[in-house]
């Protein structure tokens, strides 16, 4: 499937421009369908900024994005929802309406309290609770796109909770909820690899449905940003894994250590110890304009005539709240990702190229009064001899 590619090209791009100071959490899923449904119904040049964006061609978006969002629904634990809204006197072109295939299409109000309270149910029913609010201002918005994204797993093994301080490093001196698991499953599951960023150790934590999520330590030193990238890299195979066994002991792999010892069972033995998690963020894609295809869709102009003829639109606002959990027993994540967007006004700009045309009449000539809705000529004549001045 071709859109799982660039989608998780975004979320590479996206984590670049991140900011990781207090941790962070985000998801290209939810909003590459939003940008889809945009592109379906923009025209130059905001079309093809976010046919970049998109890594597929405009017309062929809105057909990966349904793909993409029955894809996530088919995975045991996860959901993906997307919704429409549009206000009184907002008449949506019906092809946009079927390309986009919305779960739900709904109206807004104009009230920003009722408003605001139906959009924020919608995003609780959507996560199941994980998140409680659209991450939008509703007030004055002609219409919304929405988004909602939840996954699950529980762990096909759990982790053992240990009490965990560290003398050093970051950490230190901090009282932490230590996870600790081993098995012969998980040494096969373990792998090193060289990427963009330099070395990086993986350790796949499989969940008991179809997902797994993979944690990826990078070099002391290592950009937060680079070393998310070198996990894109790992799962898009952009990097190559080196499994245990072709590594000799002693190598200096980030956070690994490799050793020969003895052992009653002939199975070789992984054991990962690391901290259960909890992060929020909420992110605004408008600051990023450039990596989601939306800097000219942000500015006034009526780009947006194949969502809606009765009324120039812009974005407005773009925004993502989303939130993880890495606990012993599993993991489960969820976001909300809004695109509002607003009266914009309509720039004219004209530039042609054109020719210059200069005629004399400085010799005898005719004339024609002529009906134009017609055609009828109402009276005509020739100039022979113009007047002169007395």
């Amino acid at each position: 499937m071709r859109a799982v590619g660039v989608v998780n090209g975004l979320g590479a791009r996206w984590g670049r421009e991140l900011a990781f100071g207090s941790g962070q959490v985000w998801t290209a899923v939810g909003v590459w369908p939003l940008l889809a449904a945009l592109a379906a119904g923009a025209g130059e040049p905001v079309r093809e900024e976010l046919a970049e964006a998109l890594g597929v061609p405009a017309e062929q978006a809105p057909a990966a994005a349904s793909e993409l969002l029955e894809l996530v629904r088919r995975v045991p634990g996860c959901a993906a929802a997307l919704g429409v809204w549009t206000a009184d006197g907002v008449e949506v072109e019906p092809a946009w309406v079927k390309q986009v295939g919305a779960s739900l299409w709904g109206r807004l109000t104009g009230s920003p309290d009722g408003d605001r309270a139906a959009l924020d149910r919608w995003a609780a029913e959507q996560t199941g609770g994980l998140l409680q609010r659209m991450p939008v201002d509703v007030a004055g918005v002609e219409l919304l796109l929405a988004s909602a994204v939840t996954v699950r797993t529980k762990w096909a093994a759990p982790f053992r909770t240990v009490r965990q301080r560290l003398t050093e490093g970051p950490w230190a001196q901090r009282e932490l909820v230590g996870l600790e698991a081993s098995g012969a499953e998980l040494y096969e599951r373990i792998a090193v690899a060289e990427t963009s960023t330099g070395p990086v150790t993986e350790v796949r934590v499989v969940g008991d449905g179809e997902m797994d999520v993979h944690l990826v330590l990078g070099g002391e030193g290592a950009a937060p940003g680079a070393v998310v990238a070198a996990g894109f890299e790992l799962v898009s195979g952009a990097s190559r894994r080196m499994p245990m066994d072709g590594l000799s002991d002693g190598e200096p792999w980030p956070g690994l250590k490799l050793t020969t010892v003895d052992s009653t069972s002939p199975h070789n033995l992984g054991t990962l110890t690391t901290v259960a998690f909890s992060v929020r963020a909420e992110h605004d894609l408008l600051a990023s304009a450039e990596v989601f295809g939306l800097r000219t869709a942000a500015r006034d102009g009526d780009w947006f005539r194949g969502i809606s003829r009765s009324i120039a639109l812009k974005v407005s606002q773009a925004r993502q709240v989303a939130m993880a959990e890495f606990s012993a027993e599993g993991f489960e994540a969820g976001a909300v990702t809004a695109l509002a967007m607003t009266r914009a006004a309509a720039l004219v700009s004209r530039r042609f190229r054109v020719r210059r045309a200069v005629a004399r009449f400085d010799r005898p000539f005719a004339f024609l009064a002529v009906h134009r809705a017609s055609g009828l000529v109402l009276m005509a004549g020739w100039v022979a001899d113009p007047a002169t001045k007395a």
